[in-house]
């Protein structure tokens, strides 16, 4: 197996399963900042376990964060993490999912600005049409009152792409920051929770958060943060574009959540840009793989 191979199975697996987040913390039904507590607690469990066995089966301890580029990036995917859960909370799950989508243009454009990448101008185009659909979205967010979470998932997806750009600027092994970054909302989760946020607290179904914390995450974390040393920025983001599809498909099958038509038609249009970019993509790369085939 090839390096791209490797990197296009790890993302392609971190994306099938990262599409199950949101429903999975849906059925869970509890408040915000138990929800954020437990599903980032449990995967600060999960990722100390896992990294004590892979140190104990190479006999040696194993750098979870490495140095000063690891710890920003962590501090950056905590972030994420606690724009992306505010988001939940205030907005719809398909207006959530389809802003996070524009990851892979912020990818592109913090890739032009920090690593010397000029964007194509069909990647330049695929930006611009993109943004007219998350304008649409967030128009629509504004009108109904909940631009706030639409915001709150922008923020998240500029956060994720900083964290991708860095990642692959080091060249370093990221496997464990965005595990480590949970750290952060789950310090902000117990201030929130011991400041009279404890009130309201409830989990109605915490098996769920328990597999979403302890399986879910970890495993699709770490696949998409290790998949940038193998592929590009917007490679490995693109692979986010099966949770864009998949995700408000569960929740509208579980939860009878239907999008509004602004954000069906934005999401419409942001799907096919990105599959149009992504097919542009891989015709192109094959092309400077064989220049024979035409």
């Amino acid at each position: 197996m090839t390096p791209h191979q490797k990197g296009l199975l790890l993302t392609g697996f971190g994306g099938l399963v990262l599409s199950f987040d949101i429903p999975v913390l849906r059925l869970a039904n509890g408040d915000m900042w138990s929800v954020q507590f437990m599903r980032y607690g449990l995967g600060l469990c999960v990722m100390l376990l896992l990294w004590a066995a892979i140190s104990l089966w190479r006999r040696r301890p194993v750098m979870l964060l490495p140095g000063r580029v690891g710890i920003l990036v962590a501090l950056l995917y905590g972030c994420s993490a606690l724009a992306f859960i505010g988001a939940i909370f205030n907005t719809a799950a398909a207006n959530v999912v389809f802003i996070l989508s524009f990851n892979p243009m912020f990818a592109a454009l913090l890739g032009w600005l920090a690593l010397g990448e000029r964007p194509a101008r069909a990647t330049l185009l695929t930006m611009a049409i993109m943004i007219a659909a998350v304008a649409l979205i967030v128009g629509d967010g504004v009108r109904t009152g909940n631009y706030f979470g639409d915001l709150l998932a922008l923020a998240a997806s500029f956060v994720i792409a900083s964290a991708i750009t860095l990642t692959r600027r080091s060249g370093r092994d990221m496997g464990f920051a965005p595990m480590s970054g949970g750290l952060l909302p789950v310090t902000v989760a117990l201030i929130m929770l011991g400041s009279g946020g404890s009130a309201d607290a409830h989990v109605e179904a915490p098996a769920w958060l328990v597999f979403n914390g302890a399986l879910l995450i970890p495993v699709s974390f770490w696949c998409l943060a290790t998949g940038p040393k193998y592929l590009s920025g917007p490679e490995v983001a693109m692979f986010y574009l099966l949770e864009t599809v998949l995700a408000p498909i569960w929740v509208w099958m579980l939860f009878e959540e239907k999008p509004t038509p602004a954000t069906l038609a934005g999401g419409a249009i942001i799907i096919v840009a990105l599959t149009a970019h992504t097919l542009w993509q891989l015709r192109r790369d094959r092309r400077r793989a064989n220049p024979a085939v035409a």
